[in-house]
């Protein structure tokens, strides 16, 4: 789902990277500009280039989008790093994201409506702390975004603990619902049950 945008895409003379026009990136342009790294997000209008991803960062959204596929109801979808056009100047990149079947558009399909995401999950790196802890967060809520997770590394043992909030209508902010270490059990969105320790084995074992 893109549209065109209404300036053109200049690369500049021996520019690596696009330049920037005077007003910022629009969401529609990270389907336009040549060349973009895997990932990419926009940022009130600026592009984020995402660094290489860590084992755990890895391994954690393979653990949590493989126990959100088995466990939500049928009329849910799950997938991981898709963009939500939040409004024209941002476009991030949730690790994870849970949203109504009816929201899928086709194959080709790059960004989703956040009135339409029922869970964004974001796994913290080391070089996006303050994005995925202060700046996404924030504008999740804004958009409408019911629930979030923000995911860490536990310091002692290594595993993921999630930390859960849920949007309060009154004032568009998150309010802190829980923090789980070992083991996630939830009724909302929906009933799930994520062993947090499995993050290192294969299904089955």
């Amino acid at each position: 789902m893109s549209a065109a945008s209404d300036h053109e895409i200049d690369a500049g003379p021996g520019s690596r990277w696009p330049i920037p026009p005077a007003e910022g990136w629009t969401a529609d342009d990270l389907d336009r500009i040549p060349d973009l790294p895997p990932h990419t997000e926009l940022i009130d209008g600026s592009l984020v280039f995402m660094s290489p991803q860590t084992a755990f960062h890895a391994r954690c959204m393979r653990l949590l989008e493989n126990r959100l596929l088995e466990q939500a109801p049928a009329r849910l979808d799950v997938l991981r790093e898709m963009t939500i056009k939040l409004d024209q100047k941002n476009r991030p990149e949730p690790d994870i994201v849970v949203f109504p079947i009816e929201a899928n558009t086709g194959p080709g399909q790059t960004w989703y409506d956040p009135a339409d995401i029922i869970l964004a999950v974001e796994v913290v790196s080391p070089d996006s702390r303050e994005r995925d802890r202060e700046v996404k967060p924030r504008k999740y809520a804004q958009a409408g975004v019911r629930h979030f997770w923000r995911v860490e590394q536990d310091d002692d043992k290594g595993f993921p603990v999630v930390y859960v909030y849920e949007l309060d209508p009154a004032t568009n902010s998150y309010a802190l619902s829980g923090i789980y270490h070992d083991r996630l059990k939830l009724t909302v969105p929906f009933d799930i049950e994520i062993d947090l320790t499995a993050i290192d084995r294969r299904p089955g074992e």
